[in-house]
């Protein structure tokens, strides 16, 4: 396959899409292949002609692939693709702050603006004791965090109370 006609869009270097991110398949030259959609719990997609795909774990390159390399003969000689993020995953933040619950992620995101997004620290709040959920291809794991730890989408963040 020429890596010419695979495209991918997002600004996280090798993100692994998971359920809850939602994206766009454009397929030049072939408007009614081109879709938006949201990844189920499952991890898959509906797309035409190829029915259901597993996108979950894929990178979008990878995505894009794997659906060129679906439509290449049968259906589409040399098809081009692109697989882009229009939203990713929501991350999570409880504990100690005025507003827990779910985010929209937006790339660039520190432990620091998570919080202001949650309305700050709660006056009981630890500022520097957090712990940070994250699953990636070994499963999930529990990483002690700081302020400016990066944060993904799909991450689940524990702000502590302090001991006076």
């Amino acid at each position: 396959m020429s890596p010419l006609n695979v495209f991918a869009n997002t600004s996280l270097e090798n993100y692994q899409l998971g359920a809850g991110d939602e994206i766009r398949i454009h397929v030049f030259g072939e408007e009614e292949l081109s879709v938006e959609t949201t990844l189920g719990q499952n991890g898959k997609i509906n797309y035409p002609y190829l029915g259901s795909v597993l996108a979950k774990g894929k990178t979008t390159q990878e995505l894009g692939e794997l659906i060129a390399d679906g439509l290449r003969g049968d259906y589409l000689i040399n098809p081009s693709v692109l697989v882009s993020i229009i939203e990713y995953r929501a991350f999570y933040i409880y504990g100690e702050v005025n507003k827990p619950g779910g985010y929209p992620f937006q790339p660039g995101l520190t432990l620091e603006k998570a919080v202001a997004l949650a309305g700050g620290f709660t006056q009981r709040a630890s500022t520097d004791k957090f712990e940070l959920s994250r699953q990636d291809g070994d499963g999930k794991k529990t990483i002690v965090a700081t302020l400016v730890t990066k944060i993904r989408p799909g991450d689940a963040i524990l702000v502590k109370d302090s001991f006076f």
